[in-house]
């Protein structure tokens, strides 16, 4: 392993159940790393402690929070005062903003008085027009909670449009870009001139695309008949809109799977729920494609990234089949071969389709420096 050196930069993502802590040198290679597949959030773990109290070396660390609200628009060094804002914010990322507390412990009292950054995932989509953030509710709700679209996963978002600049060879605000993380959590979003200007998540993670187990947009009367006709009560309803839904609901796999690659399986030996799962997923990705190149009058490139973005090249032909119309076209063998950071475009089309290697950690060092260096 190379040594992180005086400029490492140590990265903590905290997840809803597992934690991923890695060290970036200066150049943005990894020199070391640790995981915790199950972890339970706490900060006492002792394998995480014994890994961070090796890493001595390192100049400052960078943690991940999904939620900063409308007080936390970009990266920001921890103190008191951000701990407590990160905490009020709870009630937004209840599974999200306690681990990413923890994570922030855990890292104080191996490292003491290590320099801390907070890197919101969030804070990329704080450049969205009211056009584009506004929900057309009545205004006491908005101004008592104050409601709008918050948009997540900004900190792939930041790092595939980037990206996408850098193998174009061109200037980041001269791009169109639309980009797609597609994993267990879906998002896509519109990249003009190297902002964000329209994304498919709104107030919570559940809007916008078909995703693992969780439903992406429904009519909220839906919703709302279910509870007054269907007799399904708020703790029901939650849970199977976060947990049951999306590709596990559509595929009906016996083991309840939202797994691309099992509902694939299934579809391959003739399962027709399964079918129809790869078929919604599609078609709402292409629909909020289309509908993120019309927020930017137009489109010069489409990213995918994410662990299905970049490793289910089935998935990127679905998606892009039906965008002719917008100049997107891929090259089937390219396709299908891409590996890391690639080109995937028909020679003669005229938007560039791309995979990207999803880097939030490198997003995360980069805002590390920048803030720190103010």
């Amino acid at each position: 392993m190379t040594s992180p050196g005086a400029a490492g930069v140590l990265v903590v993502n905290a997840g809803s159940s597992s934690l991923k802590v890695s060290v970036l040198n200066e150049d943005d290679a990894i020199g070391d790393s640790f995981g915790i597949d199950a972890w339970d959030g706490s900060p006492d773990h002792p394998e995480l402690a014994e890994f961070l109290k090796g890493q001595s070396g390192v100049s400052a660390a960078g943690h991940r929070v999904v939620h900063g609200g409308s007080r936390y628009i970009s990266a920001t060094v921890i103190d008191d005062s951000v701990i407590e804002g990160i905490a009020d914010l709870t009630d937004l990322a209840p599974l999200h903003q306690p681990r990413a507390l923890a994570g922030i412990s855990a890292v104080w009292a191996a490292l003491p008085g290590l320099p801390a950054v907070a890197c919101f995932d969030t804070a990329f989509h704080a450049t969205l027009s009211p056009a584009a953030a506004s929900y057309a509710l009545p205004a006491p709700w908005v101004q008592r909670f104050g409601l709008r679209r918050y948009g997540f996963h900004g900190l792939s978002h930041q790092y595939a449009s980037g990206r996408s600049a850098e193998l174009l060879g061109t200037d980041p605000k001269r791009l169109r870009v639309v980009t797609c993380h597609l994993g267990a959590g879906c998002s896509a979003a519109a990249i003009q001139g190297g902002l964000s200007v329209d994304t498919s998540m709104g107030f919570t993670p559940l809007e916008g695309l078909v995703m693992a187990t969780r439903c992406g947009s429904v009519d909220p009367g839906l919703l709302i008949w279910l509870q007054q006709h269907g007799g399904l009560g708020l703790a029901e309803l939650s849970s199977g809109l976060e947990h049951a839904s999306g590709l596990a609901g559509l595929a009906a796999l016996p083991d309840g799977s939202g797994d691309m690659r099992e509902v694939r399986a299934a579809a391959r030996a003739g399962s027709p729920s399964a079918r129809l799962a790869i078929d919604v997923h599609a078609h709402r990705l292409r629909r909020e494609i289309a509908a993120l190149a019309a927020a930017m009058d137009g489109i010069d490139a489409l990213a995918f990234t994410g662990g299905i973005g970049e490793h289910q090249p089935a998935v990127r032909a679905e998606a892009t089949a039906g965008l002719g119309f917008l100049g997107v076209a891929i090259d089937p063998a390219r396709n299908e071969a891409a590996a890391g950071d690639a080109d995937i475009s028909a020679p003669a089309a005229g938007v560039r389709t791309l995979v990207i290697t999803a880097r939030e950690d490198v997003e995360i060092a980069r805002q590390v420096r920048a803030a720190l260096a103010q």
